[in-house]
């Protein structure tokens, strides 16, 4: 196993349904409600929103990366993400995940998309994910494979 280089670390309580999370260094604190759309009372964040957040900004970085390596600028790389819940058939849920990467500076489409393509090797969450849910990649529209 590698040196670790950096741990993050939260405590939460009460789960998605009134629980509350907060980081060790008090950078993040979040109340935790179930969504409107699943018949809960909203007004707080979930977890599917919170690997959103984390997902899309873990995948700029890992742009960032890219874009440096390739002398291609990414610094003004917009991503929307989706994270979607769905019950898996057996009892259990899983998570999907679309990133759609905006390039504003790289207007090549197939450059934009081999950046995409490649910092999906690079970013830590989608190694985590991969082979385990769906993520879906556009690049300035375009469908990465």
């Amino acid at each position: 196993m590698a040196k670790t280089i950096y741990t993050a670390e939260a405590h939460v309580t009460g789960g998605r349904a009134a629980g509350h999370g907060r980081t060790s260094d008090d950078a993040l604190e979040v109340d935790l409600r179930i969504p409107e759309e699943m018949g809960g009372p909203g007004g707080g964040t979930n977890p599917e929103e919170l690997f959103a957040v984390g997902y899309a900004a873990c995948f700029e970085g890992a742009l960032g990366v890219v874009g440096r390596r390739a002398k291609a600028d990414t610094s003004d790389a917009e991503i929307d993400s989706k994270v979607s819940l769905s019950p898996d058939g057996k009892g259990g849920f899983v998570l999907g995940v679309e990133l759609d990467v905006t390039l504003p500076s790289v207007p090549e489409a197939e450059t934009a998309v081999d950046l995409v393509r490649v910092a999906h090797t690079v970013c830590p969450y989608s190694n985590a994910t991969r082979g385990n849910i769906d993520v879906v990649l556009t690049a300035n529209g375009a469908p990465v494979a």
